[in-house]
């Protein structure tokens, strides 16, 4: 039990690491459509790239998120990846805890 658990460890680790760079490539790719970036400049597409589909998506299922001219679906995405990560991510990283103790 005690590899089980330091696997779990390692996984709820590894999508922490992951919400927390993902809030920031949300973050990051809202305050640039403040400031209307160069769109061919290759970190910009990037984070369109990472971002965008994610957004389309929210708006689609969330069409109010779409307030005289704010978008807030950042923010919708943001509380999302946090209530995951609360959630989620602390509830493995708890039950890696009690197999590691109980291994």
């Amino acid at each position: 039990m005690y590899i089980l658990g330091n696997i779990l460890w390692a996984l709820a680790k590894i999508l922490h690491g992951a919400i927390f760079v993902y809030t920031w490539i949300i973050i990051i790719s809202a305050v640039l459509s403040w400031v209307r970036p160069d769109p061919y400049n290759p970190i910009v597409r990037t984070l369109r790239l990472l971002t965008e589909p994610l957004q389309w998506r929210v708006r689609k299922w969330l069409p109010f998120v779409y307030v005289s001219g704010l978008d807030l679906s950042p923010l919708v995405i943001i509380l999302v990846l946090q209530f995951a990560d609360i959630a989620l991510v602390q509830s493995l990283a708890d039950l890696a805890i009690r197999l590691r103790v109980a291994g």
